[in-house]
C-alpha cells in the first residue's frame, strides 16, 4: 500500500507510545490487537464494543474506563514487541478472523458475506485488477480518451499509465479536482468522515474527522502530483460531442479549447469522468437578470465575497435548505447581516459530534505507526457509514404508519432525529413545526448537523417554509406572494444529477444519442456503467450508482475503475476491437433495479428527491448494498459482452 507518510525511522519511546495509543479508537485498537498477537482472549464478551449508534466512530466503545486501559495497555506490549523483533512486515488477518473481528468490534452481526470485502480493506488495496502491459504491436491501437479530470479521471488515469495505455484527460477546468475544484463555497466540505472519503492506495493526515473543501482539494492535486497527472490532461478543454465509428471501432470527440478553437479527437476507448454534481441547476424564475446585486449559483460562489467584510451586513437569501445551504448558512450567520432561508421541504438532519472535530497529532501517529490500525479504522467506518443502515430502508408493507415511516426501525430513527430536533430548538416551536419533515428519514440525502439547528435559533436568522415565486431589482416574491429585499440571492438549488452526460451529444453505433436512447432524463446501464449501442464507452458515476445510504463514493468509484480496467484488460488480451455490453443483459439488470427500488425509501410518495427523474423513477443511486455492487463489479463476464476482433490484427 502506497503512503503519504512513512513510519518513523526510530524507535518511539514507551511515553511516546502510550500518549498515542490513549488517542487511539478503542473498537480499532482491539482489532488490531487481535490481528498483532493472534490472542483471541481479547474477543472475550469483557471487551465486546456496544453497538454504535448514529453515524459516529464510537471511539471509546461503549466500555468502561477500566476495560479500555486493559486494552491499551496490551497495544502498548505488542507494538513494544513488534519493536523489539525488528518490525516485521505486518500479516493482516484472514477472511475468517476479518469477518468475526468486525462483528466483535461494531458490536452486532456484520453478515459473513462482508468478509471478502473488508478483507480487500483491511489489506489496504482496492484496485484488485492490474491492467497487464500493452503489447508493443497494440501501443497505437488501444487508446484512451478520459473526460474529467475529479477524482474518478484521475483514479482510471492512474491505472491507464501504470499499463502504458497511451491516454488524454480532457478537463473543462483549469485545474484537476472537479466538484472539489468548482465548489469553494463557505462551509463545503465532506459529509463522510475523511478517513472514509481516501483513495485507498493515498494516505493523507486528515486534520478533521470530516474534511473541508481546501485540504480535500489539497489532497487531490497531491494525488496528481503523485502520479504526474497533469502531463495528460489537457486542460480549458469542453467535450462537444462524440461520435462512434464502427468501422474503425473508435471514438471520435469533438472539442472546444480555451481559446474558441474546435478540434477532433480520435481513441478506442472513450471513457466518461464527468460525475453528476458539477452542472448547477438553476429555477427557471422570471426575473433573474434584473436582480440588482449578486445572484448565483453556490457552486459558483464569488471570490470577491471572501474577501474581509464583503458579507458584513448584507442581507442575503439562500434558496434551498439542501446539502450546500446546510453548510453556507452556519459558515456565514455571524457575519451578514441578516439571512433568510427559503424552504420547500425540511430535511432530515442527524447529529455527529464528530463534525468539527480535529484529528490530533497522536491519532497520525498511529495511523503510520501502529501496523493495520489506519486500515481497521477504514474498514469499521465502510460498515457504520456504508451498509449497516441498508436493511431498515425497505418498505414493510404491513407497517401501520406509512406516510411517516416505513417500518419499525425506520420509525425509531423517526423518533430519535425529532428529539434531537427539539432539544437543538429549545422553546422555537415555530421553528420546530418547520423543521419536521413529513416524509421517512432517508427519504431524501441524509444531512450531519454542523450548527443547522443553532443557526436557526440566531436573531438575525429567518426560514421561510416557501419557494420562491420570482426575482425582483430588489430581491425576491415567495410562493406566498410576499416580497422580500436583499442584497445578495444564494441558489442552493442542486445539479442536473438525473441528466448523465449533460450536455454531450453522444452518439452510438446506430446514430442514436444518448438521450434519444434513454430519454433526457431516465439513463440507465448494465451496472451503471456500459450501456449497449454505446461500444467502448464507459461510465464512471454512471446512473443508479450514487449513494443513497451513506457511505464513501470514492470506495464505488474504485469498483467502477477496477471493472473499466478489468474490460480493458479483456480486450487487450482478446485483441478486441469492440466491446458492447448486449441488451438484453442491461434490461434484465435495469428490471433488476426498479424492482428493488419500488420496496425501498426512495420510492415513497411523500416526497421528491434529486434521486428520482420527472416521472419518479430512481436514476440516481445504488438500490443494493455496497458490498452487493462490489461483487458485481468484481470481473467482467464476457458473455455479457458482443465483440469484435480488432481489425487488422
Amino acid at each position: 500500500m502506497t503512503s503519504v507518510s512513512l513510519r518513523s525511522a526510530t524507535r518511539p519511546s514507551t511515553a511516546e507510545i502510550r500518549r498515542a495509543v490513549d488517542a487511539g479508537n478503542i473498537p480499532t485498537l482491539l482489532a488490531v490487537l487481535v490481528e498483532m498477537t493472534g490472542d483471541r482472549r481479547w474477543m472475550a464478551d469483557r471487551y465486546r464494543p456496544t453497538r454504535s449508534r448514529g453515524m459516529d466512530d464510537n471511539s471509546t466503545g461503549g466500555l468502561p474506563e477500566e476495560v479500555r486501559g486493559e486494552i491499551r495497555d496490551a497495544v502498548v506490549d505488542a507494538l513494544e514487541s513488534w519493536y523489539d523483533r525488528g518490525a516485521p512486515a505486518r500479516q493482516p488477518a484472514d477472511e475468517t478472523l476479518v469477518a468475526a473481528l468486525m462483528s466483535f468490534t461494531a458490536g452486532e452481526e456484520v453478515p459473513a458475506e462482508f468478509g471478502p470485502m473488508m478483507t480487500e480493506i483491511i489489506r489496504g488495496d482496492l484496485r484488485g485488477v492490474h491492467l497487464p502491459t500493452v503489447p508493443h504491436d497494440l501501443a497505437t491501437s488501444m487508446t484512451a480518451l478520459v473526460i474529467g479530470a475529479g477524482v474518478a479521471g484521475m483514479l482510471i488515469s492512474t491505472q491507464l499509465a501504470e499499463a502504458g495505455i497511451e491516454h488524454t484527460i480532457l478537463e473543462k477546468n483549469d485545474e484537476v479536482g472537479g466538484s472539489w475544484y468548482e465548489n469553494h463555497y463557505p462551509g463545503a466540505g465532506v459529509d463522510t468522515p475523511s478517513y472514509l472519503y481516501s483513495i485507498s492506495s493515498f494516505d493523507h493526515p486528515w486534520s478533521t474527522h470530516f474534511g473541508k473543501r481546501d485540504e480535500v482539494q489539497g489532497y487531490l492535486q497531491a494525488f496528481a502530483d503523485r502520479h504526474a497527472i497533469r502531463d495528460r490532461v489537457r486542460f480549458g478543454t469542453e467535450v462537444r460531442t462524440a461520435t462512434y465509428d464502427s468501422d474503425a471501432q473508435q471514438w471520435t470527440v469533438r472539442i472546444r479549447n480555451s481559446d474558441g478553437s474546435e478540434e477532433s479527437l480520435t481513441a478506442r476507448i472513450l471513457i466518461s469522468a464527468v460525475g453528476i454534481l458539477n452542472r448547477p441547476k438553476v429555477p427557471d424564475l422570471p426575473g433573474v437578470d434584473g436582480f440588482a446585486g449578486p445572484i448565483f449559483h453556490s457552486a459558483q460562489w464569488p471570490d470577491e465575497l471572501d474577501e474581509p467584510g464583503a458579507l458584513t451586513g448584507k442581507r442575503v437569501a439562500i434558496i434551498g435548505s439542501g446539502a450546500s445551504a446546510m453548510q453556507i448558512g452556519p459558515a456565514i450567520a455571524d457575519r451578514v447581516g441578516s439571512m433568510t432561508i427559503f424552504q420547500r421541504s425540511p430535511q432530515w438532519i442527524a447529529p455527529n459530534d464528530d463534525y468539527f472535530a480535529p484529528v490530533g497529532d497522536d491519532v497520525h501517529w498511529l495511523m503510520d505507526n501502529l501496523p493495520g490500525y489506519r486500515e481497521w479504522y477504514r474498514a469499521r467506518l465502510s460498515w457504520i457509514f456504508n451498509d449497516k443502515v441498508h436493511s431498515t430502508l425497505h418498505v414493510d408493507p404491513q407497517w401501520p404508519e406509512p406516510t411517516a415511516s416505513i417500518n419499525a426501525v425506520n420509525h425509531g430513527h423517526r423518533e430519535f432525529y425529532l428529539r434531537y430536533m427539539r432539544n437543538e430548538l429549545g422553546d422555537r416551536d415555530d421553528l420546530i413545526e418547520q423543521s419536521t419533515p413529513d416524509y421517512p428519514p432517508f427519504g431524501k440525502r441524509m444531512l450531519l448537523d454542523n450548527g443547522w439547528f443553532r443557526m436557526l435559533r440566531r436573531p438575525n436568522v429567518e426560514l421561510v417554509g416557501q419557494g420562491v415565486d420570482a426575482i425582483t431589482p430588489t430581491g425576491l416574491v415567495d410562493a406566498s406572494g410576499t416580497a422580500h429585499d436583499f442584497d445578495i440571492i444564494v441558489f442552493a438549488t442542486g445539479f442536473h444529477s438525473d441528466r448523465y452526460l449533460y450536455p454531450m451529444d453522444v452518439v452510438g453505433r446506430s446514430g442514436q444519442t444518448t438521450v434519444q436512447a434513454w430519454g433526457d432524463h431516465d439513463a440507465y446501464a448494465y451496472l451503471g456503467i456500459t450501456a449497449p449501442d454505446f461500444p467502448n464507452l464507459f461510465i464512471l458515476t454512471g446512473p443508479n450508482t450514487a449513494l443513497g445510504h451513506g457511505g464513501s463514493f470514492i470506495s464505488i468509484l474504485e469498483y467502477q475503475v477496477r471493472y473499466v480496467c478489468d474490460a480493458i484488460r479483456t480486450m487487450i488480451e482478446h485483441r478486441l476491437g469492440a466491446l458492447e455490453v448486449r441488451r438484453e443483459v442491461t434490461e434484465e439488470y435495469n428490471d433488476a433495479v426498479d424492482r428493488a427500488h419500488a420496496a425501498m425509501v426512495w420510492t415513497h410518495p411523500a416526497m421528491t428527491n434529486w434521486y428520482r427523474n420527472p416521472a419518479g423513477r430512481v436514476v440516481a443511486v445504488l438500490p443494493w448494498r455496497i458490498v452487493d455492487y462490489w461483487d458485481k463489479t468484481r470481473r467482467v463476464d464476457l458473455d455479457d459482452f458482443r465483440t469484435e476482433p480488432l481489425r487488422g490484427s
